[in-house]
Formats: structure tokens, sequence, C-alpha cells
């Protein structure tokens, strides 16, 4: 990869802004000056300092994520804050898929990677990873069974699919569910089929990554072991 391609995938600035950063600080591959903005670099195997600092660089990174309430699974919006904006440094040089979104009012688990095929791994229906909700509903809940017999709900597309739970425990103040899926609003949807309306909704797992010590608006790396 050409250097200046290197850290403009950085954001140290356009291919153009690059090349004037090379010639008015002292960028380094390994102890070696670079001023040529084509010079050739793995990043792998290469360190770059820019003025003595080193620059962060991973070929991935995988990150896991307790999204607030209020915020948008998404890297971009004009009118709510999005889950990626409480990326600090050294991570918020990258950009990051989502692998589970979560609605507005909703909050939890969410994990954020720069390999997109990994992320659509784990969305994906066929892989059937296992997602854990922690929901308050409107009243009661005595229809355990038949979430878990399955029922007919509506899709982001408005088609119908067949959605099941896996398990649900009822507390006092919540019910847990467990799904293998994650469709379009489809925790919320289940309920509603069923005569609920869900006033507050966790995701609290995906797969065996679990918040835990987790406080909203924290993260931390994970390894893809540790996930299934």
């Amino acid at each position: 990869m050409r250097i200046d391609k290197f850290l403009s995938n950085l954001k140290y600035g356009s291919r153009k802004e690059i090349k004037q950063l090379l010639r008015a600080h002292e960028v380094k591959i390994n102890l070696k000056r670079v001023i040529d903005p084509a010079t050739s670099i793995d990043p792998n195997k290469e360190l770059v300092f820019i003025d003595g600092e080193q620059v962060f660089y991973k070929e991935s990174i995988d990150i896991m994520i307790y999204k607030p309430v209020g915020y948008l699974s998404a890297n971009h919006d004009s009118m709510h804050s999005v889950i990626t904006s409480l990326i600090q440094a050294p991570y918020d040089r990258f950009d990051f898929s989502i692998a589970g979104r979560l609605d507005l009012d909703a909050e939890g688990l969410l994990i954020l990677t720069t390999d997109g095929n990994f992320a659509h791994h784990i969305m994906h229906p066929k892989k059937h990873i296992e997602k854990t909700y922690e929901v308050m509903l409107d009243k009661p809940f005595v229809h355990h069974q038949a979430l878990l017999n399955g029922i007919f709900v509506k899709d982001g597309y408005n088609d119908e699919y067949f959605a099941k739970a896996i398990a649900i425990k009822k507390n006092k103040e919540y019910v847990t569910i467990i799904i293998d899926e994650g469709k379009f609003h489809q925790v919320k949807r289940m309920f509603q089929a069923v005569g609920y309306e869900v006033l507050r909704l966790k995701r609290t797992r995906i797969g065996n990554l679990e918040l835990k010590d987790l406080k909203p608006g924290e993260y931390k790396e994970f390894e893809r072991k540790d996930l299934e």
C-alpha cells in the first residue's frame, strides 16, 4: 500500500494533504524518513511515525460497546447522536461496520468491526447466533408458550416470517428472551403479536459476549473466539 493511501485511510487528510504533510512533518517508516507519497508500506509489518509519534494501526478491530438510549446504530445522522461518535482515539481513525443494530430507544450490546465480512457473519440468520434481551412490558406477561412455539411477524419489507424464542424467563420487572435471528424490530414485533407493548429493551448478550461490567457508552476490544 502507498503511504499516502495508508495515512488517508486513517483520516490524516486527503491524498493532496498527505503529500503536504510528508514535506512539512517528519514521517518515518521504521527509522527511515519518507517524503515520496508513492512510497510502499506493509502496515502489518512496518511501523509508521509522524513527528516521533507512532501511528496506530491494526488490520481488523472488533469492539463490543454498550449503546445508550438515544443513540442511533449508525455512522452518520443529521438529527441524532450516533454510536460511532462514542469511539475515541486511537480507534476513531477507523471506519466501523455495525453488527446487530438497536433502535434509538433501545440500549445494550452492539458489535463494531472494521471487517465487513465479519459483521455479515454475525448478522446472517443462517449462523443462528443467539441474542439475549431484557424487555420491560406494559403489563404482566403470560404468553410464554406462544413465543416458544413461534408466531408469524413482519420484517422490514413488510413480509411475513416465522419467529420463535429459544428461551423465555420472567423476572419481577422484565422478561428475558433469547432468539437466534435478529431481524427488523423482531423482539418488539414478537411481543406485539401476542398483545404487549415493549416499554424498554436492552440487549445483554450476542453469542458468548455479554455486557458484564460495561456501562452505557463504554467499549472494549474482544477476540473473535470469545463470540462463538
